[in-house]
């Protein structure tokens, strides 16, 4: 089913996005490849099915959200409808609210957030004209549910939920398909990167990222959910896929939990 499909992915070049243009590339489809260094996507596209006759390098800086309709605009008029959007590029953090300087809150919103909004509607017209679409947008467990050193991650991706939710609704009627991914603790560098309080990537990794689910069955979770029209997916093993589950029928249980977490 992905045979010929141009499938745009953000954040192409690590993690989970890295796979999801291998594996989706390898499914025949064709892969608009965005994140912020060239060099990087175009060295990736050499090393996939066709190369560059089959795929698209779009660089993009997700922080600079008032460029990015313009820019994806541009890059449509080049690659023609795209078939199915995911809005993979975030970044996350790792840092105490009452440490934590502001402009660390509006790069979150900016990455994680209005990106996502800005790219789906640089995208959508052309679906809901042709009735045929999916936007796929990799919002977190930390969408579901708030732990410590995450507050600005978890309010974005927790909007991120809430905007495909309504935006699924208003789609319906135009054939326009939306699937929500909340990965729990997935093998990657998110936790190296993730912001400390100052806004600089923490350069270090966490217990449950490096003890989580490797992202190769966490991107083939995330193709049979796009596979099976699933309007939302939680994916991961042990406690970071249970955690939503566990605030939802006991949540008071989990509000403790949370309180007693150590943080570093």
């Amino acid at each position: 089913m992905y045979k010929d499909k141009v499938i745009w992915i953000t954040g192409a070049s690590s993690g989970i996005g890295l796979e999801l243009t291998k594996q989706l590339a390898d499914l025949g489809a064709c892969i608009v490849l965005s994140a912020r260094r060239r060099d990087v996507l175009e060295e990736i596209v050499s090393q996939l099915p066709g190369g560059a006759s089959r795929h698209w390098v779009a660089p993009l800086d997700l922080a600079a959200v008032d460029e990015l309709i313009p820019a994806a605009e541009a890059y449509l008029k080049e690659i023609g409808p795209v078939d199915v959007l995911i809005n993979n590029g975030g970044i996350s953090q790792r840092s105490l609210f009452l440490d934590t300087d502001f402009d660390v809150y509006r790069r979150l919103m900016d990455v994680n957030y209005l990106a996502t909004v800005a790219l789906s509607k640089a995208v959508l017209p052309a679906m809901v004209a042709r009735r045929s679409g999916l936007i796929v947008s990799i919002s977190s467990v930390a969408g579901k549910i708030g732990s410590k050193l995450r507050t600005g991650y978890s309010g974005s991706k927790y909007a991120v939920v809430g905007f495909m939710d309504c935006l699924r609704a208003e789609l319906a009627e135009h054939n326009v398909a939306c699937l929500t991914v909340c990965p729990g603790s997935i093998q990657t560098n998110i936790a190296i990167n993730a912001l400390n309080a100052e806004g600089e990537a923490q350069q270090k990794n966490d217990d449950s990222i490096i003890n989580g689910m490797p992202v190769e069955q966490c991107v083939e979770q995330i193709i049979k959910a796009m596979s099976k029209g699933k309007d939302e997916v939680v994916i991961g093993r042990g406690i970071s896929g249970m955690a939503p589950t566990l605030k939802r029928f006991f949540p008071r249980l989990y509000t403790k939990l949370a309180a007693k977490m150590e943080y570093r």
